[in-house]
């Protein structure tokens, strides 16, 4: 509902004198009060087109300030809209609410209201606004209050959502789609919102919405823990690509349109995730680590700064950094290029954030999908993808879009450099003291129903044993007991640790015995931290990419025994582990001993391997971009 009202064009008058003329002139005519209503739409809509939106917003200024008319909250709402598209919040919530002293029902206006108060960071205000339309906007009225309704709702949903508030999200959704069933977008997060309070089963039909609809709803984060099977995978990021990524642009590659690359090989990381987040947390060292014989290294990044170590870390270990903040995706994508990147490094992929339309436009002729979503992303442009023979097995690669670079030991960097606070003590935690303690401390959106009921089972036939778990959210915790209520697992025995810095997170680990992985969606910078901390894993690894990234890890630190392929062997397992804790410990003693000097944690040979694949895939390419130049010039006539 952010489009003003355009009147009907007028037909253009002839003008001898400048532009900024013929704008004074709009000005005094609007401050004369003498100006009718479709004759400021008219000119304020083609200032607008031109570029002027200051000179619109100034020509409705004028207007609303020296007329009267019964219409000033037509004008009113459309100054609003030209203010908010500037970024001028402040004034665009006062353009609103004076609409709104006009015409007290334009709920236009109303809806309007409430994403300059969101702009603002008021959100609950901006809820406000958005429950009153709904009031006044019922949606068996079809035609216009339909629309109005359905904006209300969904805004509702979304930010209820951004606020954590999951319960009035999800049944803010369930209205919307109660009302119209087809909406792909709504159905997207109506899943992922079910799976964040671990409601299961996730696939609830509402109303007309078909099993079918809510699977092919399905965002493609969401699918990585919904199903293992790797062509639902596949399917889910196409669709997602073909919906909401703009289509590159025709033409030859957007990198081919700058000088020929030349010197020393230049490595961009493009992310959104670069501070306190998991991708950072797993990057504190590799961008660093690269060899700055062969390497220039710089990061396309729009990041929040959110004034931590890590962020200054990341920062420091980078040669060159370009924020990406505020800037276009086509903007950015000419920085990308201007720089002559030779392989460019995505860390984000179809993750909230991501802006995979710079890759779109090819600013980098070797582009790769690395950490940020441990699947297939089918984004234009993207080819490459960092795996290793166990993550990414022979039989997986008919599903990816992209081909793999295969490192030698394991797909997965981290961090020898993490801070660690001191060992915390067992009833610090809430932990009994003599209790086998399984944990996982995965975010809740990884839990499933068949394996969280598997952890019941197991409990059930560990005497004595609790299950250790992450406090995400209260609906997803009270969901988790009721699952405990109906194994007749004692609600105390599921004992919930809050949020925590990340070096008393770490520190955590030490008062663990066995860490239960989550199926499809692997733990990833997680399974690092625990095996970093000594905490041995066991595993079903499946059929994708993401539900074998901890075998991965197991296969890297010398521990291929605590990886199975069936949640069924992963109980029994467990069971066998938790009944004989001696066992465990022969695994802790051994992590203790060999685990930090294992392959999986050796980062400087990690990084070294990459170079190795980044610096033949550049040379190769620069050797292909030379002959494309210059076709006529044979290979020893190059420079």
């Amino acid at each position: 509902m952010n489009q003003p009202i355009v009147a009907p064009s007028l037909p253009p008058a002839p003008v001898a004198d400048p532009a900024s003329a013929a704008l004074a002139d709009g000005l005094a005519r609007a401050r004369s009060g003498g100006m009718p209503l479709p004759e400021l739409l008219d000119r304020a809509h083609r200032l607008h087109q031109d570029g002027l939106a200051e000179a619109s917003a100034q020509l409705y200024e004028d207007w609303i300030a020296h007329t009267e008319s019964p219409l000033r909250h037509v004008a009113c709402f459309n100054w609003g809209t030209v203010l908010g598209a500037l970024h001028r919040h402040p004034q665009a919530e006062q353009a609103y609410l004076q609409a709104l002293a006009f015409k007290p029902d334009f709920l236009q206006a109303r809806l309007n209201l409430g994403h300059q108060l969101e702009h603002l960071g008021r959100p609950e205000e901006a809820l406000a606004q958005w429950r009153l339309v709904l009031e006044h906007s019922p949606p068996d009225r079809g035609g216009e209050a339909q629309t109005l309704y359905l904006h209300a709702v969904n805004n509702l949903a979304r930010l209820c959502e951004q606020l954590r508030q999951y319960d009035q999200a999800e049944r803010y959704m369930v209205l919307s789609l109660q009302t119209q069933h087809d909406q792909l977008d709504v159905i997207q997060h109506y899943v992922h919102v079910r799976q964040k309070q671990c409601a299961w089963p996730v696939y609830k039909p509402v109303g007309e919405v078909t099993d079918h609809l809510l699977t092919i709803g399905t965002s493609p984060l969401a699918m990585l823990s919904a199903s293992d099977d790797p062509a639902l995978q596949l399917l889910a990021a196409q669709r997602f690509v073909h919906s909401k990524v703009p289509k590159p642009p025709a033409g030859p590659a957007l990198h081919t349109q700058f000088p020929a690359r030349q010197g020393k090989l230049k490595i961009g990381y493009l992310s959104g995730d670069l501070c306190m987040h998991a991708v950072g947390l797993l990057t504190g060292e590799l961008l660093g680590l690269h060899d700055r014989e062969r390497f220039e290294v710089h990061g396309f990044c729009w990041s929040r700064e959110d004034g931590s170590e890590q962020r200054r870390r990341l920062r420091a270990g980078m040669d060159h950094f370009v924020p990406l903040t505020g800037i276009d995706d086509t903007t950015a994508a000419r920085l990308i290029a201007e720089r002559g990147i030779d392989v460019l490094v995505d860390l984000q992929g179809l993750t909230n954030g991501a802006r995979p339309a710079i890759l779109g436009q090819r600013p980098a002729p070797i582009q790769v999908s690395y950490l940020g979503f441990p699947g297939t992303s089918c984004i234009p442009g993207v080819d490459w993808i960092i795996a290793d023979r166990f993550v990414m097995p022979e039989d997986l690669r008919r599903y990816c879009s992209e081909k793999p670079i295969y490192l030698p030991d394991c797909y997965q960097v981290s961090d020898r450099q993490r801070e660690v606070a001191p060992k915390p003590t067992r009833a610090a935690c809430g932990l009994p003291e003599d209790a086998f303690v399984f944990c996982s401390f995965n975010n809740n959106f990884k839990f499933t129903e068949p394996v969280f009921q598997s952890w019941m089972r197991i409990l059930h036939a560990v005497p004595g044993s609790v299950l250790w778990l992450l406090a995400d959210n209260s609906w997803s915790q009270e969901n988790m007991l009721k699952t405990a209520d109906a194994h007749s697992v004692a609600r105390e025995r599921l004992i919930f640790a809050p949020r925590a810095a990340p070096p008393e997170y770490l520190a955590r680990f030490q008062q663990a015995d066995l860490l239960l992985d989550t199926f499809p969606y692997n733990a990833g910078t997680t399974a690092s931290d625990a095996l970093w901390m000594g905490v041995p894993i066991l595993t079903c690894s499946g059929r994708t990419y993401i539900s074998r990234m901890a075998g991965s890890l197991l296969s890297a630190v010398g521990l291929p025994d605590l990886i199975t392929e069936s949640l069924a062997d992963c109980e029994q397992r467990a069971i066998q582990l938790g009944r004989e804790p001696q066992r465990v410990e022969s695994y802790r003693r051994y992590l203790a001993e060999h685990g930090r000097q294992s392959r999986l944690f050796n980062i400087p040979a990690l990084v070294g391997q990459m170079d190795d694949a980044f610096e033949a895939l550049a040379l190769a390419e620069r050797a292909r971009d030379a002959q494309r130049r210059h076709p006529s010039s044979s290979p020893k006539d190059m420079p």
